[in-house]
């Protein structure tokens, strides 16, 4: 493991929601999952689904779907919103990839302005710090961003190497150290005190995708390209590699749920897989359809894990108690959802292919 070092205008305008479904899909599995005893490897194949449309008249299933709606508010032509993150008080944030801007939505007034992050970004990941600042994974700018939510001021932490490392996503372990990824094969961390950025090679290079922190505030990463799952320790730097049970299944995004597991989008498999560190142990779902793609987790207040599919156009939800999928199609087609965060009755994604943002609420 080697390791890096390096040390230190708005456009309003109003958007239009809409409420544009209100449908949703209930998928039950027919069996138990697949499932991996610790030992890194797989004791079963995926269990077959079966699908029904949620409603009285429908019977078969274990369960209906709470009430939900799905609302869509447009952003500016040409952002590309590829990431989200939602403040406490329902501000959501979002990251213009195209136009290089931090973008800003008022639900309730349906106000959106963008701020630009300076000339040649191209902001990926946007996260909210413990005291509510943005932080934004930039691979145009090759750094880390944090934007001041009250006067805009945007401050620039440049990453120590001049390679283009594809920035990806970012979380803030226990202590408030802020990590990253970049899909060229790298994953670092920044300390927000100091200023000071380090970069670390990843195990088998290129691949580092999603980054996610335990309540306990340990860190993991997915890596997309390396297929694995990747602990951090949060004193060297050093990551260890914690293999799913499906090879070659293409680990895109990780969240943790309440009790410290891991919860990961297999792009490649379409499954979605949870890992427990206190046991080792792995589980994995097939996703409903025929060529599910999920692309983003997220894991819920309730536990409840979110996903998007590419395949079915969809977000997704999965009850891991019931083990049924409710899907909720996207107002757009294609929509792209790429990353998903929320709050309490609240469920948000970029349409990335529609210049929308997406909301799932439930009132419930």
């Amino acid at each position: 493991m080697t390791a890096l070092r390096a040390t230190v205008g708005h456009m309003p305008m109003c958007a239009r929601p809409a409420v544009v479904a209100c449908v949703a899909t209930v998928v039950v599995l027919a069996v138990g999952c697949s499932s991996d005893d610790g030992a890194n490897h797989a004791d079963g194949g995926i269990a077959a689904s079966t699908e029904t449309t949620a409603g009285a008249e429908e019977s078969g299933t274990t369960g209906s779907p709470s009430p939900a709606r799905v609302e869509a508010y447009e952003v500016p032509a040409g952002s590309h919103p590829h990431d989200v993150a939602v403040a406490e008080d329902g501000t959501v944030w979002y990251t213009a990839q195209r136009s290089g801007e931090l973008g800003r939505l008022t639900p309730a007034s349906g106000e959106v302005d963008e701020i630009t992050l300076g000339e040649g970004s191209r902001p990926h990941g946007v996260i909210l710090g413990p005291d509510g600042t943005p932080w934004i994974t930039d691979g145009g700018l090759n750094a880390i961003v944090r934007v001041d939510p009250v006067s805009s001021a945007v401050q620039t932490f440049p990453l120590p190497t001049d390679d283009d490392v594809n920035l990806n996503t970012a979380v803030f372990d226990g202590n408030g150290t802020l990590w990253f990824t970049g899909q060229s094969g790298i994953y670092g961390r920044l300390d927000t005190d100091r200023g000071e950025v380090e970069v670390f090679d990843a195990p088998r290079g290129q691949g580092p995708y999603g980054i996610a922190a335990t309540p306990d505030g340990d860190v993991y990463f997915a890596s997309l390209a390396g297929s694995y799952l990747a602990s951090v320790d949060a004193t060297t730097g050093e990551a260890t590699v914690i293999e799913p049970p499906t090879a070659d299944q293409g680990t895109r995004r990780v969240w943790a749920d309440s009790q410290g597991r891991l919860w990961t989008s297999q792009w490649n498999a379409g499954h979605v897989a949870v890992y427990d560190p206190a046991t080792g142990r792995w589980q994995e779902w097939r996703l409903p359809g025929e060529s599910p793609q999920p692309y983003a987790v997220y894991v819920d207040d309730r536990d409840r894990v979110w996903l998007s599919d590419f395949g079915a156009n969809a977000l997704v939800a999965f009850d891991p108690a019931s083990e049924e999928f409710t899907s909720y199609p996207l107002p757009s087609d294609p929509g792209e959802v790429r990353q998903i965060h929320g709050r309490p009755g609240e469920v948000w994604g970029a349409e990335s292919a529609a210049d929308q943002l997406v909301v799932v609420r439930n009132d419930s």
